[in-house]
């Protein structure tokens, strides 16, 4: 198995940016304690708080697909298109290089 790595970005109406990075900040902690998930991480675009990205780090695709049945995700999707003007974007990676991790 190889592991998969997501950047999502996600652009928020600016009326609805407030409650869209509250619902985003809630998926943070119960993400990180699913089995699988070796890092997600949440970021605002440093030039337009609107904007919103994800980067994650799934051990492997059953684990990302299993992420993506959890019953806390379900505040979110049922909000998702009532909060963006268009649709999010999701790319879905593979990592190439060797992990190191600096100390």
């Amino acid at each position: 198995m190889s592991r998969v790595t997501i950047i999502g970005t996600i652009t928020a109406k600016p009326e609805t940016r407030e409650e869209l990075q509250n619902l985003l900040a809630a998926q943070v902690a119960p993400t990180r304690a699913e089995p699988g998930c070796i890092n997600y991480d949440f970021h605002v675009d440093a030039g337009d708080p609107c904007v919103f990205v994800f980067y994650e780090n799934w051990r492997s695709q059953a684990d990302l697909d299993a992420h993506m049945k959890m019953p806390h995700l379900l505040p979110l999707v049922s909000e998702i298109h009532r909060l963006l003007p268009s649709p999010f974007e999701i790319r879905h990676l593979t990592m190439l290089s060797t992990i190191i991790y600096a100390h």
